[in-house]
């Protein structure tokens, strides 16, 4: 054996015994990351708690306190809205008098019409025109507001024949914020225009990833519901009323995917509800051949306290563990739904860090062979 060979054999040997420390590694074993905490035995004064997720464990989880950004999940009852246009304070309405008399009190020598423009309905629902000061029509369909105009001007020119037209202000419109391709303000139509009618109205939803929400702004409360949700549901397609405002956001919840898995990035949530089993097929999976089964983790971080409530988590950080190698934890895994901000993390297979080293080995000992056989 030549010099050369000698030495290739000892750095083959000496890369092989460090590389149990040497090798880099995609994420630590579970071993390392749960080293320590609080599994509910009284032995550890850890600040994180270790729950495994199983069968008997779900129903007491279920009761923890939920993280979610989001308003309040609500809706207004189907109810009604408007079946014919009815005229609201701060609609504007404009007036043409006709008359056959040869002049009269609103009229000229020779002219058969006079207009008057641009007539605000006050907050209290009234019009205020010239000699008959004002008349309530607020409530009224625009046919009966004509009518009444006419029945009270008809007392200072007996041949008055009035036109009515109306446009419709804010309490007789509805407002499409954001999150459809025209946004913009729509009027109260002669039928009843529901949530779905708006969006269409204004073009349809724009692209929006993951799962998203349609919220309402009606008086002082914020409704919110998963726009596929209205799709799927006729009863939740609401009538609208004068006044509503309307948005589509998407879903400001996220998680976070780290170590041996498809992907190591922010994930928006694709659906109202995620399950642990679902959130690895959307990060891409596992790592066959790094990444331990039975060491799947969800890191959640609890409101500050949370640990004090009666019936809350035992530490305000919990980390869930699934193994993912047993038909009932797979279950399980299954029913367990993320929450907003959580983590989860593939640990690293304990054989995973030998097999990169044997094949280190193995890689140098082929360099070994090349150089004895020159």
């Amino acid at each position: 054996m030549t010099d050369i060979s000698r030495r290739a054999l000892m750095a083959t040997g000496s890369a092989f015994l460090l590389a149990g420390c040497a090798v880099a590694r995609d994420s630590a074993r579970k071993s390392e990351i749960v080293a320590g905490a609080d599994t509910g035995d009284g032995t550890s004064d850890a600040d994180f708690a270790l729950v495994d997720v199983t069968d008997d464990t779900l129903d007491k989880i279920a009761g923890w306190p939920v993280i979610d950004p989001r308003p309040p999940r609500r809706w207004p009852n189907r109810g009604g809205g408007i079946t014919s246009q009815k005229i609201a304070p701060g609609d504007r309405l404009s007036v043409r008098v006709w008359t056959a008399e040869e002049a009269s009190l609103i009229t000229s020598a020779g002219e058969r019409y006079a207009d008057i423009p641009d007539l605000a309905v006050s907050p209290s629902g009234h019009i205020v025109l010239p000699y008959v000061e004002e008349i309530h029509v607020a409530g009224l369909a625009p046919e009966v507001a004509r009518v009444r105009v006419q029945e009270r001007l008809s007392t200072v020119i007996p041949s008055a024949q009035v036109q009515l037209t109306s446009n419709t202000g804010r309490r007789n419109s509805v407002d499409m914020l954001d999150g459809v391709r025209k946004p913009g303000t729509f009027p109260l139509a002669e039928r009843n225009l529901t949530v779905l009618n708006l969006v269409s109205a204004a073009g349809g939803v724009a692209d929006s990833p993951g799962n998203p929400q349609i919220m309402m702004t009606r008086g002082g409360t914020v409704y919110r519901m998963p726009y596929e949700e209205v799709l799927e549901a006729p009863e939740l397609d609401v009538a609208l009323h004068g006044g509503d405002r309307v948005v589509i956001r998407p879903d400001e919840r996220s998680f976070t995917s780290l170590g041996a898995t498809g992907g190591q990035r922010v994930f928006p949530f694709p659906s109202e509800d995620l399950s642990a089993l679902r959130a690895v097929s959307v990060i891409g999976g596992i790592a066959d051949n790094r990444a331990d089964p039975r060491g799947l983790l969800v890191l959640r971080r609890y409101p500050a306290g949370t640990a004090t409530l009666r019936d809350g988590p035992p530490r305000d950080k919990v980390v869930f563990s699934f193994d993912l190698t047993r038909a009932e934890r797979l279950f399980a895994a299954d029913q367990f739904l993320l929450q907003d901000g959580d983590v989860v993390l593939a640990t690293m297979a304990t054989g995973t860090t030998l097999q990169r080293a044997l094949g280190l080995f193995g890689g140098a000992l082929n360099v070994g062979r090349a150089l004895r056989a020159d």
